[in-house]
């Protein structure tokens, strides 16, 4: 009967040690761009009720080196979101599922993201006729934003001179693509877009 109570009360306080309820969710913020950690930013922990419910903010942390650590109650949520922002830095908001974190060890978890630049698409037709058309389909640089430029084919009709810019990760090419009324002349315009700058890439045609 003693060893019973012993093993009972033993339970008791090992389903009461801090943490047993609790989730650990801990890695590396990278700064892909400078291969560093991120710093200068804070890191925001969310959970979301079932269903796409209420987002409540259940932790924050500054980021010095990119590294964080949470720790936090196993509540019935549906979800997770981690969201980091920083000025000209691309941000983060990743889902974490809870059907994917675990009780019995930390939740090894890490996210990037890339410093911001800019391209300056500056197309200039030095002999305009009526009916000019230029397509440009980009084929490399920066697609999943909210800001992004569009993806496919887009087109210039009876355009003389005209900018477009695009945000693109920083030193990193954005090229395009090109094909001039129906393909009487084609060709390839790359460039490597310097971090929290704009850089011009020009194409001059006729």
């Amino acid at each position: 009967m003693r060893n019973i109570l012993f093993l009972c009360v033993t339970l008791m306080i090992l389903g009461c040690k801090k943490g047993k309820a609790d989730f650990t969710m801990k890695g590396t913020v990278t700064d892909a761009t400078l291969s560093t950690g991120m710093s200068n930013a804070t890191i925001k922990l969310y959970e979301v009720k079932a269903g796409g419910g209420t987002t409540t903010l259940i932790d924050s942390a500054p980021l010095t080196d990119g590294s964080y650590s949470f720790t936090f109650p196993r509540n019935s949520v549906e979800s997770y979101t981690i969201n980091v922002e920083r000025e000209n830095y691309f941000p983060i908001n990743e889902t974490v599922w809870f059907s994917d974190l675990t009780l019995e060890n930390d939740n090894l978890i890490n996210f990037s993201t890339t410093a911001k630049s800019w391209v300056k698409l500056h197309f200039v037709d030095q002999n305009p006729q009526n009916g000019d058309v230029l397509e440009y389909i980009r084929t490399a640089g920066k697609s999943d934003c909210e800001e992004c430029c569009p993806a496919g084919s887009q087109f210039l009709n009876e355009t003389i001179d005209t900018i477009i810019i695009c945000p693109n990760n920083g030193n990193a090419y954005y090229t395009y693509n090109y094909w001039i009324n129906g393909g009487i002349a084609s060709g390839t315009q790359s460039v490597v877009t310097v971090a929290f700058d704009t850089t011009e890439l020009l194409l001059n045609y006729q």
